[in-house]
């Protein structure tokens, strides 16, 4: 098990924007975590006491960091950090995030990877509900 600490040092974020705590399974083209970080009433995306489901796209954003991370550890390297460029067909099915009860299970499958960046498929589910879906491209950041 991947827990907090581990992610922590494999993501650029800190503090409470850290927002997956446990990876429940990954490989070199996939990945599955989980997050309860939504029902934090001190969460950091949260306004007026609501989180939209559109931050689902920094959960999986996050992910997708993850995955790099741990892809490029296991080689013995250090992933380069990454600027999040497009998200497209990113579909949403529920409205809000922080009425959720049960923690939120969030997917990643690399579809394409280059020097230069790569893309993601992305999904997030609670208790097997699909919450939203999409693709996200991140590109290498200049050094």
């Amino acid at each position: 098990m991947i827990g907090p600490d581990r992610i922590r040092a494999l993501i650029p974020h800190a503090g409470a924007m850290c927002l997956l705590e446990q990876v429940l399974q990954w490989d070199e083209s996939t990945i599955r975590c989980l997050a309860s970080s939504h029902r934090d009433a001190q969460h950091p995306l949260r306004r007026d006491g609501v989180l939209s489901a559109l931050h689902l796209i920094e959960y999986c954003a996050q992910a997708l960091a993850l995955h790099r991370g741990l892809v490029a550890e296991a080689k013995g390297e250090t992933a380069p950090r990454g600027w999040l460029v497009s998200t497209r067909d990113f579909k949403l099915a529920v409205t809000r995030l922080d009425e959720l009860p049960a923690p939120i299970a969030v997917n990643a499958r690399e579809l394409l990877y280059y020097e230069g960046g790569t893309q993601y498929e992305v999904s997030a589910e609670v208790d097997g509900r699909l919450l939203g879906s999409g693709r996200i491209s991140v590109v290498k950041a200049p050094e």
